[in-house]
């Protein structure tokens, strides 16, 4: 009940007839304990954290066919390893990786060098943009802003040729230098405009992975929706305390791996359990002529 909707406590009274202290002591006693989801399978892996305030943060990896939660961890800080943790945890329940999604943290790539490493296009051109600003004075800023608005709809040879030869059209005008007149130094003239030419660089080997991956998707959209689906819940209760806090993240993903684990799950068997009876009850034979369409003559 304190996960759906705006149940603050004034609307939970009203709605029960209990006291605010009532319900504050009987929501009190809810601790709704975490642990780790054991999947098996194969499949994309979306991994991504988000924050909820200076030291509170969440970090999640989600199935990217089905949406299943298969790993999630609370943290005060993002570090290499924790991500680490999650992909060490989510194999050793027998599940293959075949490709991860990511969002910029650079050392993961190489971390992950033995996996194939998809950069989210979303958050490149979030990259761009925050680096050349939404309106770039600068005509060299503006087609290269225009280069990562067509990112998505681009395919990797055609992004990586328009790229090199938007490098070789502003080569000397990137090289342009400016001395500090106080300390003398000689600083780039067009440092946010050659910080946004290397993020796009530097990311430009896995902009393109989803495109040898079957079915692996170029952003990170499945675990940014749920990321704020969950502050959605969070923001209903302002003021709350981190250790409440963390109870309702818990309470929302186990809601959440309840919906989506174990509907697949069951899925599966029913699948499973109808192709025993068609193996039972009609030979191979017949199921394939029952199958084909009918002839015409």
């Amino acid at each position: 009940m304190y996960l759906h909707g705006k149940q603050t406590i004034s609307q939970i009274s009203a709605l029960t007839g209990l006291s605010a202290s009532t319900i504050k002591r009987r929501l009190a006693t809810i601790r709704p304990g975490w642990t780790q989801p054991v999947v098996c399978g194969e499949g994309v892996v979306h991994l991504d954290a988000t924050y909820f305030g200076r030291n509170t943060g969440v970090l999640l990896a989600l199935e990217s066919r089905s949406g299943r939660l298969l790993y999630m961890k609370h943290i005060a800080h993002e570090h290499t390893r924790d991500y680490e943790d999650a992909v060490e945890h989510i194999e050793s329940n027998g599940y293959v990786i075949r490709g991860i999604i990511i969002d910029g943290m650079s050392k993961l790539f190489a971390i992950f060098s033995r996996y194939k490493v998809q950069m989210c296009q979303f958050h490149m051109v979030a990259i761009v943009r925050r680096k050349l600003t939404k309106n770039p004075q600068l005509e060299a800023g503006r087609e290269l802003l225009d280069l990562a608005y067509r990112l998505k709809n681009t395919g990797k040879d055609a992004f990586t040729q328009e790229f090199k030869a938007w490098k070789k059209k502003w080569h000397t005008f990137l090289k342009e230098k400016t001395t500090n007149e106080l300390t003398g130094r000689t600083v780039y003239t067009h440092q946010r405009l050659r910080s946004a030419m290397t993020s796009i660089a530097t990311y430009l080997p896995f902009l393109f992975t989803f495109e040898e991956v079957g079915g692996m998707p170029n952003t990170n959209n499945m675990i940014e929706g749920t990321f704020t689906d969950m502050k959605k819940s969070l923001r209903n209760h302002p003021g709350i305390r981190e250790e409440n806090r963390k109870r309702m993240i818990n309470g929302f993903l186990l809601a959440y791996a309840k919906l989506h684990n174990a509907y697949l799950t069951a899925l599966f068997l029913a699948g499973l359990l109808l192709s025993r009876a068609l193996l039972r009850f009609k030979p191979w034979d017949k199921v394939k002529a029952y199958c084909q369409p009918p002839k015409i003559p």
